[in-house]
């Protein structure tokens, strides 16, 4: 059965400390550290947009006020380039301007888990499917990954899961679910595993940090004792609303980059540098050089 309900709202939990890029990290959130030109954020936030999605709601922490500040108008740094004449740089800067009325904030006070950050927004999603978008991770591909699952959930209704696949020798490592019938234009998901132990995982689907939820998550959340880490998982709150509710998984086939790894932010500058008709004329050859002297 379709839920004919819009998937209208995305929470992005921007409040973790980004204790991996410390010392940048101490003064500048993890999500504002830029890919090229653009803050993480911009790129997690432009594939909801592209998703169709309405609302943006950000559950932050402390020292995190510059994204607010990010996400509104500039009025010394816009009055000095329409001074100068940079309409350019100003055309820039509005197109990345939410629609007013369309971004909300919201507290997680304390470090307990993605549960307890997707928990915070309850008040801003109220009683309607919403999406959650990991901000570590960005995403590259002809069809953006939210905008594929919300085309999904509007075939299956329930809930969606955003899923790669991973070499089956690694699937210890991820969040792996079961595979079931096909549905729609993705799969049944028949279980989910947080880092099975080798040799036991039931697939080698991993869940890669995007989903569609039901509001009914909220009340599982609210009275959800802590799990792996001593937080409140978000897993183990799925695991419970599977019992009464479908999951479908949607198989995302682009490329994923994990910003919250040093790894995975260098090769997300460098490839999306190459994307740049502008920048890669002045970075391929350098990284042809580099390469070849590797030892």
């Amino acid at each position: 059965m379709t839920d004919k309900r819009k998937v209208r709202k995305a929470v992005f939990p921007v409040a973790g400390l980004g204790t991996r890029f410390l010392p940048a990290t101490k003064a500048v959130p993890k999500e504002m550290l830029t890919v090229v030109d653009k803050p993480v954020i911009q790129y997690v936030v432009d594939e909801a947009l592209d998703a169709g999605i309405e609302h943006l709601i950000f559950v932050t922490g402390r020292s995190k006020a510059v994204i607010e500040d990010y996400f509104d108008i500039q009025v010394e740094l816009e009055q000095t380039l329409r001074e100068r004449n940079k309409n350019a740089e100003l055309t820039l800067l509005d197109s990345i301007l939410p629609v007013a009325g369309s971004t909300s904030f919201t507290r997680q006070q304390s470090p307990l888990g993605l549960g307890h950050a997707v928990w915070c927004a309850r008040e801003l999603v109220g009683n309607e499917p919403f999406a959650v978008l990991l901000p570590d991770m960005i995403m590259s591909s002809e069809k953006g990954c939210l905008k594929g699952m919300v085309e999904l959930f509007e075939q299956t209704g329930g809930n969606v899961l955003a899923v790669e696949e991973c070499d089956p020798e690694q699937a210890h490592k991820y969040g792996i679910v079961g595979k079931g019938d096909p549905v729609g234009g993705g799969f049944k998901i028949t279980q989910m595993v947080e880092k099975p132990a080798k040799g036991t995982a039931p697939s080698n689907f991993f869940i890669n940090g995007r989903y569609i939820l039901q509001p009914e998550i909220f009340s599982i959340l609210e009275t959800q004792g802590r799990g792996a880490g001593n937080e409140i998982q978000l897993t183990d709150g799925m695991l419970k609303l599977a019992q009464t509710q479908d999951f479908a998984g949607y198989h995302f086939r682009g490329a994923t980059y994990d910003c919250g790894m040093k790894e995975g932010f260098i090769l997300a500058n460098v490839a999306f540098a190459l994307e740049r008709a502008d920048i890669r004329p002045g970075v391929e050859d350098a990284l042809k050089s580099l390469l070849q002297n590797l030892k």
